[in-house]
């Protein structure tokens, strides 16, 4: 079996996979933690649960495993947001600490634009008030 062109690589492999996405999860939410607008959204004394769901989907999202479908369903993105206020406040400060942790993965220029494009039209999507 012959290694793949660089035309059939995913994202996920191209920007280093599993261990690329759990830095930039684990970056992200340090920012959260602290963040008093978004702290109160994640009901867990601990932000390791959504720290690991935010991870499994966007592995798979970016052609990783399929772990986030197999264990909870269809993403359901809004719906699973719908129960806490996202108001463009809310989407600010995501976006802020997610800035962050996409700087600090220091990708390629091209990576990381395709990146970013993905996360911030997420998050303007999310906002439900």
């Amino acid at each position: 079996m012959s290694a793949p062109t660089p035309d059939e690589i995913t994202f996920f492999e191209a920007i280093g996979g599993e261990p690329t996405f759990r830095r930039l999860v684990d970056r992200f939410y340090a920012g959260v933690a602290d963040d008093p607008l978004l702290r109160p959204m994640y009901p867990e004394e601990d932000l390791g649960p959504a720290a690991d769901r935010l991870t499994l989907f966007l592995m798979q999202y970016w052609g990783g495993p399929n772990t986030y479908s197999a264990s909870r369903g269809h993403p359901r993105l809004r719906m699973r947001h719908a129960p806490f206020t996202v108001d463009v406040a809310a989407r600010d400060a995501w976006l802020k600490h997610m800035r962050d942790a996409v700087d600090s993965l220091d990708l390629p220029q091209p990576l990381r634009t395709q990146l970013w494009d993905y996360l911030e039209r997420a998050a303007y999507f999310m906002v439900n008030a």
